[in-house]
């Protein structure tokens, strides 16, 4: 057993006896001595962050800053952000309008299998974004499971179209909302649920009044999660949309082709996706702080 005592100028912590039952004894331990990293644990922490940050001050410094206001103002650039940026904002209306439902079944309700459910539900997290385009096309595809129907019935074809970046991108960004608003949900109070009910107002009513205002930060968090996971989609929008200017061609997809042809322009592309990045995590950075 230990006691931590930070009264005085020094930590003094409390040792537990020994085996006999003696009493405890008091040393006393530098304040920061607690704060002070080991250097088998210091090492490896800064050559992790070199890792991660070298890629990144790399791609500034090779940037063509001189040309890239030109780089920038191309119209191809500018079509591929329209396009992008149209798509993840509709697959992030997809997302709330399907996720919000589907995190409060899993954080709500108790049913069999629900363990299971959840899992399915966050498998896009782990799947390759390739394989993902791949399920699309076979259960969307014109000779896909339910693409067939759609295309026989009602001339709906989702493949190589901008609708197909739509549901490609909502496919890979789904699940961080699901999971940003299931933990809300379940930090939320439901006894303020419980009591709209017992006052004769509906499960839903209740949900709607009550529950969304007490869960808006988390759907605020999980929302610009899935918007900026949908704009920087590339795997599964190739599989399942193709590589068409100004129809499937968005951000990520135009950084690809531009690597191969032009690798300047490419450059230019990709700095405007570290800038959303950062603009992202500077939104969510309270947030984050808070939880900690």
């Amino acid at each position: 057993m230990t006691e931590l005592d930070k009264s005085g100028a020094a930590d003094e912590i409390l040792v537990g006896g020994d085996a006999r039952g003696g009493r405890p004894r008091r040393r006393r331990v530098r304040a920061d001595a607690w704060g002070r990293a080991p250097l088998p644990l210091l090492l490896p922490a800064l050559v992790g962050l070199a890792f991660l940050l070298l890629p990144l001050i790399a791609l500034l410094v090779r940037a063509p800053w001189r040309s890239l206001p030109d780089q920038l103002t191309s119209p191809e650039v500018w079509q591929a952000l329209q396009l992008s940026l149209v798509c993840a904002t509709a697959a992030t209306a997809v997302s709330l309008v399907l996720g919000v439902p589907l995190a409060w079944l899993l954080a709500r309700t108790d049913f069999p299998g629900r363990g299971f459910v959840r899992a399915l539900v966050t498998l896009p997290l782990v799947l390759p974004p390739v394989v993902g385009g791949v399920a699309l096309l076979l259960a969307l595809g014109r000779n896909g499971v339910v693409g067939q129907w759609l295309d026989s019935a009602f001339g709906i074809t989702l493949p190589f179209t901008t609708a197909g970046v739509v549901v490609a991108e909502a496919f890979v960004a789904m699940p961080f909302l699901v999971i940003s608003v299931e933990g809300t949900l379940r930090a939320a109070d439901p006894r303020y649920e419980e009591a709209a009910t017992t006052l004769g107002a509906s499960r839903f009513t209740a949900f709607r009044r009550v529950t969304l205002p007490l869960i808006a930060p988390g759907i605020a968090a999980g929302s610009v999660l899935a918007w900026a996971r949908a704009l920087g989609e590339f795997g599964a929008t190739i599989t399942f949309a193709g590589n068409f200017p100004g129809r499937t061609q968005t951000m990520p997809l135009a950084v690809y082709l531009a690597l191969q042809n032009d690798p300047a322009a490419a450059i230019a592309l990709s700095l405007v996706l570290l800038a959303v990045s950062i603009a992202v995590l500077a939104g969510l950075r309270d947030r984050w702080m808070t939880a900690s």
